[in-house]
């Protein structure tokens, strides 16, 4: 673990991988300093804003020891899915087996939302099934609000229309992410999401 100063209010945590921020996260919200404005974890890193010190901040994110194994939040939100994406069938291909066992999988799985990122409300979903699945060769210009897809380890869902290169496997009505929603984000770090399948057509 190293500590990094990031401006003159926050410190950049660097840990060794995703798990480790999971559990440092975990840690840090259970037991965190008054003082603190903003924690934000990413892939492998957990920035914390404060309106104190920095110096006492430096010594109290050192203590904090990862939590092991646990959950950084009880909360669970499901969200229907209609798959029928267009890369549903390559996602099958990749993975070797039919659409259905596709669907199944990513139904079965319970993930939560690890950090956010690249979007307001976007957020990268871990599962704890093993899920490697290439980006886009050619990223699409215009990917749907709602849409449903899988990159790498992660499942997401576009809180909005934009550009993108992960595999769409279906979509969903539900809004992600609404600015007048009293928390605009549906999907924030810790959460737990169920997908649910609501069908193809």
């Amino acid at each position: 673990m190293r500590v990094l100063p990031s401006g003159d209010r926050a410190l950049l945590v660097e840990l060794a991988d995703l798990d480790e921020v999971r559990g440092y996260y975990a840690a840090l919200i259970a037991d965190l300093p008054t003082d603190v404005v903003d924690v934000v974890p990413a892939a492998r890193t957990v920035l914390v804003t404060t309106a104190g010190s920095l110096q006492s901040l430096s010594r109290t994110l050192r203590a904090v020891s990862p939590a092991v194994g646990s959950r950084m939040s009880a909360d669970l939100v499901e969200i229907p899915v209609r798959y029928d994406g267009e890369d549903l069938e390559d996602v099958a291909e990749l993975l070797g087996c039919t659409v259905h066992e596709v669907i199944a999988r990513h139904t079965a799985d319970e993930w939560t939302v690890a950090f956010c990122g690249f979007a307001p409300g976007f957020g990268y979903l871990t599962s704890p099934s093993t899920w490697e699945i290439p980006r886009r060769e050619s990223p699409r210009t215009k990917v749907p609000t709602g849409a449903v897809a899988l990159a790498g380890e992660f499942s997401g869902v576009y809180p909005r229309e934009s550009p993108g290169g992960w595999q769409l496997i279906g979509r969903t009505s539900v809004q992600i992410f609404d600015s007048g929603r009293d928390q605009a984000a549906l999907l924030h770090p810790g959460r737990r999401v169920r997908f649910v399948d609501a069908g193809r057509g």
